[in-house]
């Protein structure tokens, strides 16, 4: 396959177990994996190696707020980071924190939590992140799992801190806001036994003491990332020095096999959350590079004007933001009159076959670039040249129509915290990619494995099967649950759950999920995750979950269905009533599971496979309901659990 070369040969499974696919890495490895980058040996060294090279760049910027108004990026070099780097990890030093100690950051993304985190780094401290957007039952969770000693919290969550006394007080001992502490605050932690200081209070606590760093080795571990999970406790992925340097050599090689690179003058907009792995080690080979990394407000209704003041060069998102985007240019191209849609109709046209046929986005159609697609480009601030997308699928029409109108390289990625976030990248300009996830990076092998049950078969003219990594962005196991370890890891491969199919040109295609099968009252199996995708390619649905089991016969859906598409479906059916009312109504329920069952045939579905009822809700599959992760996935468990009393309707009423 073009892009692979092949490092170990497929075979048939031996006494019952699921044959093997052949073991394929990027062929640009094909004399064995990339040598180290010297000197870089820890998360530590990719910021010290900066610090040498860019003392004078800027390095973390926030918006100035004056008298209330909002102004521009206000920056601090990467020798001014170093310098408060330095003070904070003294000060963790003279409360005792050790190396392998323990250390949560809880807050949105700012500069204080890379300070924080660039802190442990110096000090071999294990950074855990607890997730901005859950509650005090997982925060209470991981601060006792993980053992955390000491916890640097944005100051409106030390109330979210406080609730997970007493039984996080067994080894936190001490709070840090990264802004002011109130007299209650202090009070309260008092009466526990623990301190709490304001973030300048904490700068100078150390101030009077000297620290040698520690000794940092590539098998240390650096962080400890709690994955959401869609069942069940949050899983604590240890992440080692050898994990992230690793990637960051590979992300290097991978633009430079493509032409492009990221210097000291790129800028990134921070917003997706640190706690992720997928932002991250993006912010990671930002500091390598000595670039710029800009802090968004906190508020989604905000980013445009925070794009727009920033103007970061790359643009990373996860595919709800681009959705959000895609559906915004639509409908400001479908408002814009008739010779405005007509002439943009006829650029993406053209400019689409122009790439189809193999030409560079930026040569495709430069005029029409100039005249019809630069206000996008500005609507992103102007500058962005790379749009990345990653942690879910993205939908193919949402990354066709974005590579062809945002005049910059648009790529989606695939990776899970235990693989360190980046395995497949697709490639700039190769067109073929769409809807993949492009090919390895320059640093695993990737296999697949037969997954008899769902009839897919990695020895096929098409191999399909569970994708599995091996190679040193691996995760070292999971927090205190060996056995779960041993449950993916086997025999050095990670098995990602994930279900994927090799493309002629060497890229892979994700197209379902290993565990989310289940059967009908028939006996005949359903794979959901692939049905989800297909029925999400209906542009009238922004969102499915698609339900059934092995009593009944028949599958049920619930969808939020897409405010503007509805709404047009209903003016022009003289059909009135707010957005929830069109909801409840059984015509807009009759047509959207019309477009459902046209979908289906087209992709010529399986009579078991359609949907015979379904549920609208306005509201959005959310994380206030428990619904879905931080990073979009389903919550199936609780998603029944919530819809429990509409689908049982339809199928009480089929008996």
């Amino acid at each position: 396959m073009k892009h692979l070369v092949e490092v170990e040969k497929g075979r048939e499974g031996a006494d019952g177990a699921p044959s093997v696919g052949a073991a394929y890495r990027n062929a640009f490895l094909k004399d064995g994996f990339l040598t180290p980058i010297p000197g870089l040996d820890s998360c530590w060294d990719i910021f010290r190696l900066a610090v040498e090279k860019h003392p004078n760049n800027r390095m973390l910027g926030r918006r100035e707020i004056v008298n209330g108004e909002v102004g521009k990026y206000v920056w601090l070099t990467y020798k001014e980071v170093y310098e408060t780097v330095v003070k904070v990890g003294a000060s963790i030093r003279s409360c005792g924190v050790q190396k392998g100690g323990r250390c949560g950051i809880y807050g949105a993304n700012c500069p204080e939590w890379v300070i924080s985190m660039e802190a442990c780094n110096a000090h071999g401290i294990y950074c855990v992140p607890l997730y901005d957007t859950l509650g005090a039952g997982a925060v209470e969770f991981i601060l006792c799992h993980a053992e955390v000693q000491i916890a640097f919290v944005e100051e409106k969550k030390i109330g979210e801190v406080l609730k997970t006394f007493p039984n996080s007080t067994k080894f936190l001992k001490t709070i840090v806001s990264f802004g002011n502490v109130n007299p209650e605050q202090k009070e309260e932690v008092g009466k526990h036994g623990l301190a709490i200081y304001s973030w300048d209070e904490f700068l100078l606590l150390g101030s009077d003491q000297q620290f040698d760093l520690p000794v940092k080795e590539k098998t240390d571990i650096c962080t400890i990332m709690y994955t959401s999970g869609t069942t069940g406790d949050p899983k604590g992925v240890m992440i080692s020095n050898r994990s992230i340097v690793s990637l960051i050599s590979g992300i290097a090689h991978v633009l430079e096999y493509v032409n492009e690179q990221v210097t000291e003058n790129d800028v990134y907009l921070s917003y997706l959350p640190l706690a992720h792995i997928f932002d991250r080690v993006i912010e990671e080979f930002f500091i390598f590079s000595g670039a710029s990394i800009g802090f968004w407000r906190g508020d989604v209704k905000l980013l445009v004007e925070d794009l727009t003041e920033l103007k970061p060069t790359i643009f990373c998102a996860v595919p709800r933001v681009l959705d959000r985007i895609y559906t915004g240019l639509q409908s400001k191209i479908s408002s814009g009159g008739f010779l405005k849609q007509k002439l943009f109709n006829i650029a993406y046209r053209i400019k689409l076959q122009n790439m189809l046929k193999g030409k560079k986005h930026e040569e495709a159609t430069s005029i029409f670039d100039k005249i019809v697609f630069s206000k996008i480009k500005q609507g992103l601030g102007g500058q962005v040249r790379i749009i990345l997308s990653g942690a879910a699928p993205l939908a193919r029409h949402v990354e066709e129509f974005l590579r062809v109108v945002t005049c910059a390289h648009v790529i989606q990625g695939y990776g899970l915290t235990e693989t360190c976030a980046g395995t497949f990248v697709s490639l700039p300009n190769e067109i073929s990619m769409l809807g993949t996830v492009g090919v390895p990076v320059q640093n695993v092998d990737v296999r697949l494995e037969s997954v008899p049950e769902m009839g897919y078969d990695a020895l096929s003219s098409t191999p399909r099967g569970e994708i599995c990594i091996r190679g040193d962005t691996l995760f070292s196991g999971y927090h205190k649950r060996e056995d779960l370890t041993k449950e993916v890891m086997i025999d050095g491969w990670f098995h990602t759950g994930d279900v994927g199919e090799w493309q002629p040109d060497g890229s892979l295609k994700i197209i379902d999920r290993k565990k989310n099968i289940f059967k009908l009252s028939q006996g005949e199996y359903v794979a959901v995750e692939n049905l989800e995708n297909i029925y999400g390619l209906v542009p009238d649905i922004d969102s499915i979950w698609i339900y059934g089991n092995s009593f009944e016969s028949f599958l049920v859906a619930v969808i939020n269905p897409n405010k503007e598409a509805l709404e047009r479906w209903a003016e022009q059916n003289e059909i009135s009533g707010d957005f929830a009312d069109l909801c409840k109504n059984s015509k807009a329920k009759e047509y959207i599971l019309g477009e459902l069952t046209k979908i289906g045939k087209e992709k010529k579905l399986k009579g078991f496979e359609f949907i015979k009822a379904i549920h609208l809700d306005p509201a959005p599959f959310d994380m206030e309901r428990d619904l879905i992760t931080p990073t979009f996935k389903k919550k199936r468990p609780q998603l029944l659990k919530y819809y429990q009393d509409v689908i049982d309707g339809p199928y009480k009423s089929s008996q």
